[in-house]
């Protein structure tokens, strides 16, 4: 009777509705991740797809059938983000479009505009209260006006080396140290995140863009900030450091061929400081080639915990599903920019 209850008090009328209606989607980016979205919502009963925007020239008013693998007709790519919405009103937008929280404010401002929430996987967003504070607070209240949530997820950051870190504190007395390491084999990973990681890069190469901030991966610095957030640690200090992993060998893949020498990726750390003593180490190493790839989340507390996901979780799909499974939960969200720190576990669901 208990789970029942809980089950009853815990979902709002709008699911109930949402059970025998499906959930419409607006979708804002079409790069891989977003093509990727749109099969998956295809497969799903409960969710469609009612408009689709991006920025692209040469994607405007293609058919989204021949641009992903899915089964759906009369649905064109727009470049207007307003349009589409006043053609059919969606329950929700995922968008897929930037890293940045500058770059894409304006596009969560016009959405919430019309009064619909937002899911995005734009890295910066999954935490901006310390690195971006007035910009957090501007999409916060225009939120809260509309009466609608935000919320910036993905698998990294937004999931393995924050959320889930966080979630597994719930069995402990005591914290005194998180430790987070990923290591991933990068040569499945989409195109796009092989030239973030500098993959195939000579070291020169690699320096120079390093220089530029191009190589590196965006969100460590949020995930350190959303476990001290929730910890209720005051971070004094936070260390990055970013260096190449090097092929030891050619390495040829049917995207990529890396000589001997090369960059085949990345190696990242991100340290967080209370005081002089280290609270939050987080290792993130994505690179071609990788033999033991895995996610590992060790809690020093009590009890001491430690979680290791052997082979590791496939960024790009596991992205595009955290995306969507985070729907429900944002759906039924009091209105405000929301992390996944703020919201009820999101888990996978069907219709």
């Amino acid at each position: 009777m208990l789970v029942k209850f809980f089950i009853l008090a815990s979902e709002s009328p709008s699911v109930y509705k949402n059970k025998m209606n499906k959930i419409k989607i607006l979708q804002i980016g079409m790069g891989p991740v977003g093509q990727k979205i749109s099969e998956y919502i295809n497969e799903r009963k409960g969710l469609e797809i009612t408009g689709v925007v991006d920025k692209d020239p040469e994607k405007a008013g293609l058919e989204l059938n021949k641009l992903c693998c899915v089964n759906i007709s009369g649905i064109k790519i727009s470049n207007s983000i307003n349009e589409t919405i006043n053609l059919n009103k969606p329950d929700v937008a995922i968008i897929t479009t930037v890293s940045s929280i500058n770059e894409i404010a304006g596009q969560i401002e016009e959405v919430v505009s019309f009064g619909i929430p937002v899911v995005s996987t734009c890295e910066e967003l999954t935490y901006p209260w310390e690195t971006s504070p007035e910009l957090a607070g501007r999409i916060d209240n225009l939120a809260k006006q509309n009466n609608v949530a935000v919320i910036g997820t993905g698998v990294n950051p937004g999931f393995l080396m924050d959320s889930l870190p966080i979630f597994l504190t719930a069995v402990c007395q005591n914290v005194n140290r998180i430790k987070v390491t990923r290591i991933q084999d990068a040569a499945t990973r989409r195109i796009p995140f092989l030239n973030k990681i500098g993959a195939g890069l000579t070291l020169a190469e690699f320096e120079k863009k390093n220089k530029q901030g191009i190589l590196r991966h965006i969100g460590l610095t949020e995930s350190l900030q959303m476990i001290a957030g929730r910890m209720r640690w005051k971070l004094d200090k936070i260390e990055e450091s970013l260096s190449p992993v090097i092929a030891d060998k050619k390495i040829i893949t049917e995207k990529i061929t890396i000589p001997p020498g090369n960059a085949a990726g990345v190696m990242q750390t991100g340290k967080g400081y209370v005081g002089e003593e280290e609270k939050i180490t987080l290792i993130f190493r994505a690179a071609v080639g990788e033999t033991d790839p895995y996610d590992k989340i060790e809690i020093d507390g009590e009890p001491n915990i430690t979680s290791k996901i052997d082979g590791g979780v496939h960024g790009d799909k596991a992205t595009c599903a955290i995306a969507i499974n985070a729907i429900k939960q944002i759906l039924n969200s009091s209105p405000g920019l929301k992390t996944m720190a703020d919201i009820p576990i999101v888990s996978y669901f069907l219709c």
